[in-house]
C-alpha cells in the first residue's frame, strides 16, 4: 500500500500536457482499496506517500508526465475515502485531519493533491444529498477504489456559476450535452460527476462512467503552473446515464458544511505548496548558496538577514497552518450541527485560513529565489514549479473577497455567500 515500483519511466506511455488528443479511460483497480481506520492512520499514510511523491515532482513537471502510478497508489491507499461517513464503511475522518492530510502531499507535490481536490468535495456532497440508495452505491464505488473526477466548470459561461451543460430525462435514462473546462481529475478518474441543468435551471451532479460513448476527455491543460493535473477538458455529447446517478446539487440551499469543504481543500493545497517551497530554500541555502560578500560569514545559513527571512517565513506559515487546523475544527462542529450560525462560522474561519495559505504561498515561493540566490533559478533545479504552482492554483478565487466577507461578517453580522467559493 502507497509504495510506487521504481521503473524507468516509459515517456511513450504518458498523456502529453497541453495536447488535443483524446486519453482513454484508466482501467479499474484489480483488489479493492485499503480502508483507513483512524485519523492518526490516514495522517501517516499521507507522510509514507508524500515521500514516495516527492523525488519525481520536478521531473514530472518538466516534462509534463502525469502521475500515473502516482494517483494510482494514492487511491488505493484509502485516502481517497477518508470522508465517507462511518455509517458507510468509511473512516469518517475529521476536516482538520482531511486538511493535514491534503497539506502534507500538497509539500510534496500540489498537482497530485489538487487530483483529490473534486473527489473528496463530491464525497461531501454524496452525503449531504444523496439519497440512501446512493450513498452505498456510490460510498462503495469509493470504498473499492474507483475515483471521482470533476465536470463541473465551463470555459466560456458569464460567471463560474453559469452553466450551459443541459440534462434532460428520457424514460429511465439522463441525457447529457455540453463542454466543460478546468476539469482537475476527470482524466484519471472512473466516474465524471458533471454539472448540468433541467430546463427548471435545477442543477444535478449526473454520474457517468468515464468509458461511457460520448465522453471525451482530452488533456489541453496548457497553464504555467500545476502542469500535471490534466486540468483540461471534457466533451459530453448525448451522454446517458440512468436516472438513479443524478444527485440533486441542493447543499447550498440550505446552511452545510458544502461552501467551506471546498474552500478548506484549496488552503490546505496553497499552505502544501508554502511548506514545500520553504524547505527546498532551506535545503539549497545549506547546499549550494553562498555568503554575501558585505555578511562576513562563511557560509549562506549564517547570513544574518537570510536568518531573519526565514524565521519570518516560518511563522507566516505556521499560523497559516494553525489557522487551517481552526477552520477545520469549525467545519467539524458544522457537520456535526449545522446551523446558520455554525456554518457562517465555518465558512468565514476557512475563508480566514485561506487567505494567510495564499499568502504565505504566494511569499515563500517569491522569497525562495531571493535568499537562495542566482544560481536557484537554473533550470536543473526546476524550483520555479513552486512559485508557478502557487501562482496558478490561488486563482481558484479571488482572495480579494475573502476580506470583504470577514469584514462584512464581524462589522456588520453578515453571514457570507453560500456557494463552492465562499
Amino acid at each position: 500500500m502507497g509504495i510506487i515500483e521504481k521503473q524507468p519511466i516509459d515517456y511513450t506511455q504518458h498523456p502529453r500536457v497541453n495536447s488535443d488528443d483524446p486519453v482513454p479511460a484508466r482501467p479499474r483497480p484489480q483488489v479493492p482499496a485499503h480502508v483507513i481506520k483512524s485519523d492518526d492512520e490516514a495522517i501517516a499514510v499521507a507522510r509514507r506517500l508524500a515521500a514516495d511523491f516527492a523525488p519525481g515532482a520536478a521531473l514530472r513537471d518538466r516534462e509534463g508526465l502525469l502521475p500515473i502510478a502516482e494517483i494510482d497508489a494514492y487511491s488505493q491507499s484509502g485516502l481517497w475515502g477518508i470522508n465517507i461517513p462511518k455509517a458507510y464503511g468509511g473512516p469518517g475522518v475529521s476536516y482538520k485531519t482531511l486538511a493535514r492530510v491534503i497539506a502534507i502531499l500538497a509539500a510534496a507535490d500540489p498537482s497530485i493533491a489538487q487530483i483529490t481536490q473534486n473527489h473528496l468535495a463530491i464525497n461531501g456532497h454524496i452525503d449531504l444529498d444523496g439519497t440512501e440508495e446512493q450513498k452505498k452505491e456510490f460510498f462503495g464505488w469509493v470504498l473499492s477504489g474507483l475515483r471521482f473526477g470533476n465536470a463541473f466548470s465551463e470555459l466560456n459561461s458569464k460567471t463560474v456559476a453559469a452553466f450551459e451543460t443541459r440534462v434532460t430525462i428520457d424514460g429511465d435514462e439522463a441525457v447529457v450535452n455540453g463542454e466543460k473546462f478546468y476539469t482537475t481529475g476527470a482524466l484519471l478518474s472512473h466516474f465524471i460527476p458533471i454539472v448540468a441543468v433541467d430546463a427548471q435551471e435545477q442543477g444535478y451532479l449526473v454520474f457517468a462512467e468515464r468509458d461511457t460513448p460520448g465522453i471525451t476527455v482530452t488533456n489541453n491543460w496548457s497553464s504555467f503552473g500545476q502542469r500535471t493535473t490534466a486540468s483540461g477538458s471534457v466533451r459530453i455529447d448525448n451522454v446517458r446515464v440512468p436516472k438513479s446517478r443524478l444527485l440533486p446539487v441542493a447543499a447550498f440551499d440550505r446552511p452545510t458544511i458544502a461552501g467551506p469543504v471546498s474552500q478548506i481543500i484549496q488552503a490546505a493545497i496553497d499552505a502544501g505548496i508554502a511548506r514545500g517551497a520553504i524547505e527546498d530554500a532551506i535545503a539549497f541555502i545549506k547546499t549550494q548558496s553562498r555568503p554575501w560578500i558585505d555578511s562576513g560569514k562563511e557560509t549562506a545559513g549564517e547570513d544574518p538577514f537570510t536568518i531573519a527571512a526565514i524565521g519570518d517565513l516560518k511563522i507566516r506559515l505556521h499560523a497559516a497552518e494553525a489557522l487551517l487546523g481552526i477552520a477545520g475544527e469549525a467545519i467539524d462542529a458544522g457537520l456535526e450541527n449545522s446551523t446558520e450560525e455554525t456554518i457562517a462560522d465555518a465558512t468565514v474561519k476557512t475563508a480566514e485560513a485561506k487567505v494567510l495559505t495564499t499568502e504565505i504561498a504566494i511569499l515563500a515561493t517569491n522569497k525562495l529565489f531571493e535568499l537562495a540566490g542566482t544560481r536557484s533559478t537554473l533550470a536543473k533545479h526546476n524550483l520555479d514549479r513552486h512559485w508557478r504552482n502557487a501562482r496558478a492554483h490561488t486563482l481558484h478565487d479571488p482572495v480579494r473577497w475573502k476580506f470583504f466577507h470577514v469584514g462584512n461578517f464581524y462589522l456588520n453580522g453578515i453571514n457570507p455567500p453560500r456557494h463552492p467559493w465562499s
